[in-house]
């Protein structure tokens, strides 16, 4: 019999920064977006005072005042490197590991199927706080939608003290019928408004569904969602990535950018952070889309792209950014007030299967040296460390994202090490 274990970090941008900062256990905290303008990650405490997910700032200024609500800007590094920590001790309960998001990942514990579940959920949760401090939730049941099903009961529900068994559980169908049928793993808006309309609003009613009807209004998408909620795994762990079919960096600005020579250092930050997950991933960009805009809640709203196939793919940043500014510098117009800037690359492809151009003169093996020289810098001293000039020297530059609260990176950066006095 298949065993999943779904093990999600619970709050795990607050988690992250209570961290470092023991003072905000039971305060209601809050982690905001890029620009610092919406609510992106909340402590159980801010839930409870009403503050939603995806409140903008502005909005809930008053709630925040009156509970001394405690603000954070997105600490990524921070993030990033603490969700590495976790998954390295959940690998320990299990070689068998598909790391889902940056605070999700399902274990397969078939093989442990003689062991008390409940108990070994315990150890894992257990373990995972005391060598990161991060609190994790577990749910168990034989398919990865049921174990998704457990997790949010087991997250919620006080009673479960963190971890869920719903493993050929009595309280199986309690858990569907309570489950609402937008919430089901798989199901989005679209299928949840049609299910609602045949009078399919929970899990159960779905899982009791006859199996020619989600067919007909799902495909086979919805007939492995129904198998799976009656407990026959379909889904098995994905232990690598799917290879990514295009690759975006964008921003928006916090103020209005109005000159191209400001435009060209944004963009050539943000083709300068895409061409680092391209040779993360071992890709290569075959075409590049570079995209503007201004507010469009404004008159006068503008917006324009232009793609650039390139003659032969790279990930090269330099190479990139030459071709970011020429496609910028036919969409740019002069007198406007500029929002949001951005790069797309399309058209991947392995990076070892690259074929050159007969007329390509570009030092290939110099550029690859070279863009390892780089990532290795940076990832050794820490993001920027080393640039391209054309991306902006200054540190308040105009389009620069705004992080006015963020936390230091104490785990990713030496001189931001945590002190003790």
């Amino acid at each position: 019999m298949s065993i999943f274990a779904l093990v999600d970090c619970n709050n795990f941008y607050v988690s992250c920064e209570r961290v470092f900062n023991p003072k905000l256990a039971g305060k209601p905290v809050v982690v905001l977006s890029n620009n610092d303008g919406c609510v992106v990650s909340r402590s159980n405490e801010a839930k409870e005072i009403g503050i939603g997910m995806g409140a903008p700032v502005f909005e809930i200024s008053r709630i925040i005042e009156k509970h001394d609500v405690q603000i954070y800007s997105s600490n990524y590094a921070l993030y990033g490197d603490m969700s590495q920590r976790v998954m390295n001790t959940l690998g320990r309960f299990t070689p068998k590991i598909e790391i889902y998001s940056i605070d999700e990942a399902f274990l397969d514990l078939s093989s442990f199927g003689y062991h008390n579940l409940t108990d070994y959920g315990q150890k894992i949760r257990a373990t995972v706080k005391q060598w990161t401090g991060i609190p994790v939730a577990v749910g168990i049941a034989e398919s990865k939608t049921l174990a998704k099903v457990a997790g949010r009961f087991a997250k919620k529900s006080d009673k479960t003290n963190g971890v869920l068994d719903l493993t050929a559980s009595p309280y199986q169908e309690h858990a569907l019928a309570r489950t609402k049928v937008g919430d089901i793993w798989g199901i989005g808006r679209r299928y949840a408004r049609l299910l609602k309309k045949y009078g399919i609003h929970n899990a159960l009613q779905l899982r009791n569904t006859d199996d020619t009807f989600i067919r007909e209004k799902m495909g086979v998408v919805g007939v492995r969602i129904l198998h799976e909620l009656r407990g026959t795994s379909c889904l098995e762990l994905q232990h690598t990535l799917p290879a990514k079919k295009g690759i975006t960096s964008s921003r928006s600005f916090k103020k209005n950018v109005e000159t191209l020579q400001e435009l060209r250092q944004a963009v050539a930050a943000y083709v300068s952070t895409g061409a680092e997950k391209l040779r993360r991933e071992g890709s290569a960009a075959g075409a590049l889309t570079v995209f503007i805009n201004t507010n469009r809640f404004k008159d006068n709203y503008y917006s324009n792209s232009e793609t650039l196939f390139l003659p032969v793919a790279t990930s090269d940043t330099s190479e990139l950014i030459h071709y970011a500014h020429r496609g910028l510098k036919k969409i740019y117009r002069e007198g406007l007030g500029y929002k949001k800037a951005g790069v797309m690359f399309t058209n991947l492809v392995p990076e070892k299967h690259v074929q050159p151009s007969l007329f390509d003169d570009r030092n290939r093996k110099r550029s690859a040296k070279l863009m390892q020289t780089l990532d290795a810098v940076n990832e050794k001293t820490g993001t920027g460390t080393l640039r391209y000039a054309g991306a902006g020297l200054g540190d308040n530059l105009r389009w620069h994202t705004a992080f006015n609260k963020r936390s230091p990176a104490y785990t990713t950066q030496w001189e931001q090490l945590p002190a003790v006095s």
